[in-house]
């Protein structure tokens, strides 16, 4: 399998997942996944601290950082502990997105939160919370891609 075609099937893996199961069962795997998003590191938890990358469309506070090494994506994510299913969707991408070449993250569907089938599950303002996320990852990828091309 291609390297470009990771994020793709990964992500395919992922909605197949959730779309075979019923709405409930859906929300059970975003809290599975949010029990897997990994500490915040240290280095950023200043940043966090003084406002620093929040989502500002999610009204939970979302932190999000993200780092190029060899044009691969490594995310880092905090989210506040009262909101399991928007860590769950952090998560979710965290593990989708490792390794991704920056290239695809950025163009990655910004339709994956309807694709996951939440909308069933989730309110509206929280399905628009996600979907802010998502954007959010995706911009600050094109950010650091064109930063990396920069240098």
């Amino acid at each position: 399998m291609a390297a470009s075609d990771d994020l793709t099937d990964r992500l395919n893996q992922i909605a197949e997942e959730f779309g075979e199961l019923e709405p409930r069962e859906r929300l059970e795997l975003l809290l599975d996944y949010a029990e897997r998003l990994p500490p915040l590191p240290d280095k950023y938890k200043a940043e966090r601290d003084a406002g620093q990358h929040r989502v500002r469309e999610c009204q939970t506070p979302v932190f999000i950082w993200v780092e190029l090494t060899d044009g691969r994506v490594e995310l880092f994510a905090d989210v506040a502990p009262e909101a399991p299913t928007v860590k769950g969707f952090v998560s979710l991408l965290q593990e989708a997105f490792h390794a991704a070449s920056a290239a695809q993250v950025a163009a990655c569907e910004q339709n994956l939160v309807q694709r996951l089938g939440l909308a069933e599950s989730l309110g509206m303002i929280r399905m628009r919370g996600l979907a802010g996320i998502l954007f959010a990852i995706r911009k600050q990828v094109q950010v650091a891609m064109a930063n990396a091309a920069g240098s």
